[in-house]
């Protein structure tokens, strides 16, 4: 499989070609490492690095992302925002929405959210992950700057993995071509930043929350040294934080994994 053709997504992108400075590279260490390095040179907002192999793909809490050129599309995002981080609460779920909005609007069925950063595919009532999402954060002069990386299954990875994976080709009559896909997020990622950095979290919450996998769901929080947490899913508030109905009250939770725990079932069951 070749290269993504920055020309050819170009025209996919249309009216929107000139925010986006494209660069495809057949490996890299990750796509977000390496645009960070050209972010420390100066690269402009809208530059994407996009790989089809890369040696030392990264995800949330430190796991690792693989990635082939046939079977996923893996790239990276630069943007800015004027002000400190802490106006970015919500970010990861945003871009949750554009990834969400793009797919859908090629077509496919059952794409839901699960909170903080991944997609996932819901089929036949259970779930699989389909899309990871990693924001990292730094500041400067000119404001925050935000490397989103997303990683996004074209098909479902052929080894064995600790949770279940699904991918577009499950969600979708035919698979479009690579091009077609990423030009369709990078629309969408345009549209909801955009969005983000007028109103926030709060103008685009229940676009996340009606997508939302466990909304008023029975669920359990895991934390890597706590005791699993019960309680039922309220959704989100205004800063992405997601809410959580406790026999001791609602609690805001800023971190964890979130497992789906069946009714009148004392331990939690791994859905995604």
């Amino acid at each position: 499989m070749t290269l993504i053709d920055p020309v050819l997504l170009k025209s996919r992108l249309g009216l929107l070609a000139g925010r986006f400075d494209v660069d495809a590279l057949a490996e890299c260490d990750s796509s977000s490492s390496e645009l960070m390095r050209r972010a420390d040179r100066g690269a402009p907002a809208g530059t994407v690095v996009v790989t089809d192999r890369q040696s030392a793909g990264r995800g949330r809490r430190g796991r690792s992302w693989s990635s082939a050129p046939e079977a996923s599309l893996t790239f990276s995002v630069l943007w800015r925002f004027s002000g400190p981080p802490g106006r970015l609460a919500g970010l990861s779920l945003v871009v949750g929405v554009a990834l969400a909005e793009a797919l859908e609007m090629l077509g496919a069925q059952g794409v839901c959210l699960k909170w903080p950063n991944d997609v996932l595919l819901r089929r036949d009532n259970a779930y699989a992950k389909l899309a990871g999402i990693l924001v990292e954060l730094s500041t400067d002069r000119r404001g925050t700057q935000a490397v989103i990386g997303i990683g996004l299954n074209l098909q479902a990875p052929p080894e064995s993995l600790p949770q279940p994976v699904a991918g577009l080709d499950q969600a979708l009559a035919a698979t479009p071509d690579r091009h077609v896909v990423l030009a369709a997020i990078l629309g969408h990622l345009a549209a909801v930043l955009d969005r983000f950095a007028v109103d926030g979290f709060a103008g685009l919450k229940m676009d996340w929350q009606q997508r939302h996998a466990w909304q008023g769901e029975a669920v359990q929080l895991l934390g890597e040294a706590a005791e699993p947490l019960p309680g039922r899913c309220l959704g989100v508030d205004d800063d992405g934080a997601l809410l959580l109905e406790t026999a001791s009250g609602v609690q805001r939770i800023f971190s964890g994994d979130v497992s789906l725990r069946p009714i009148g079932s004392a331990l939690g069951v791994r859905r995604a």
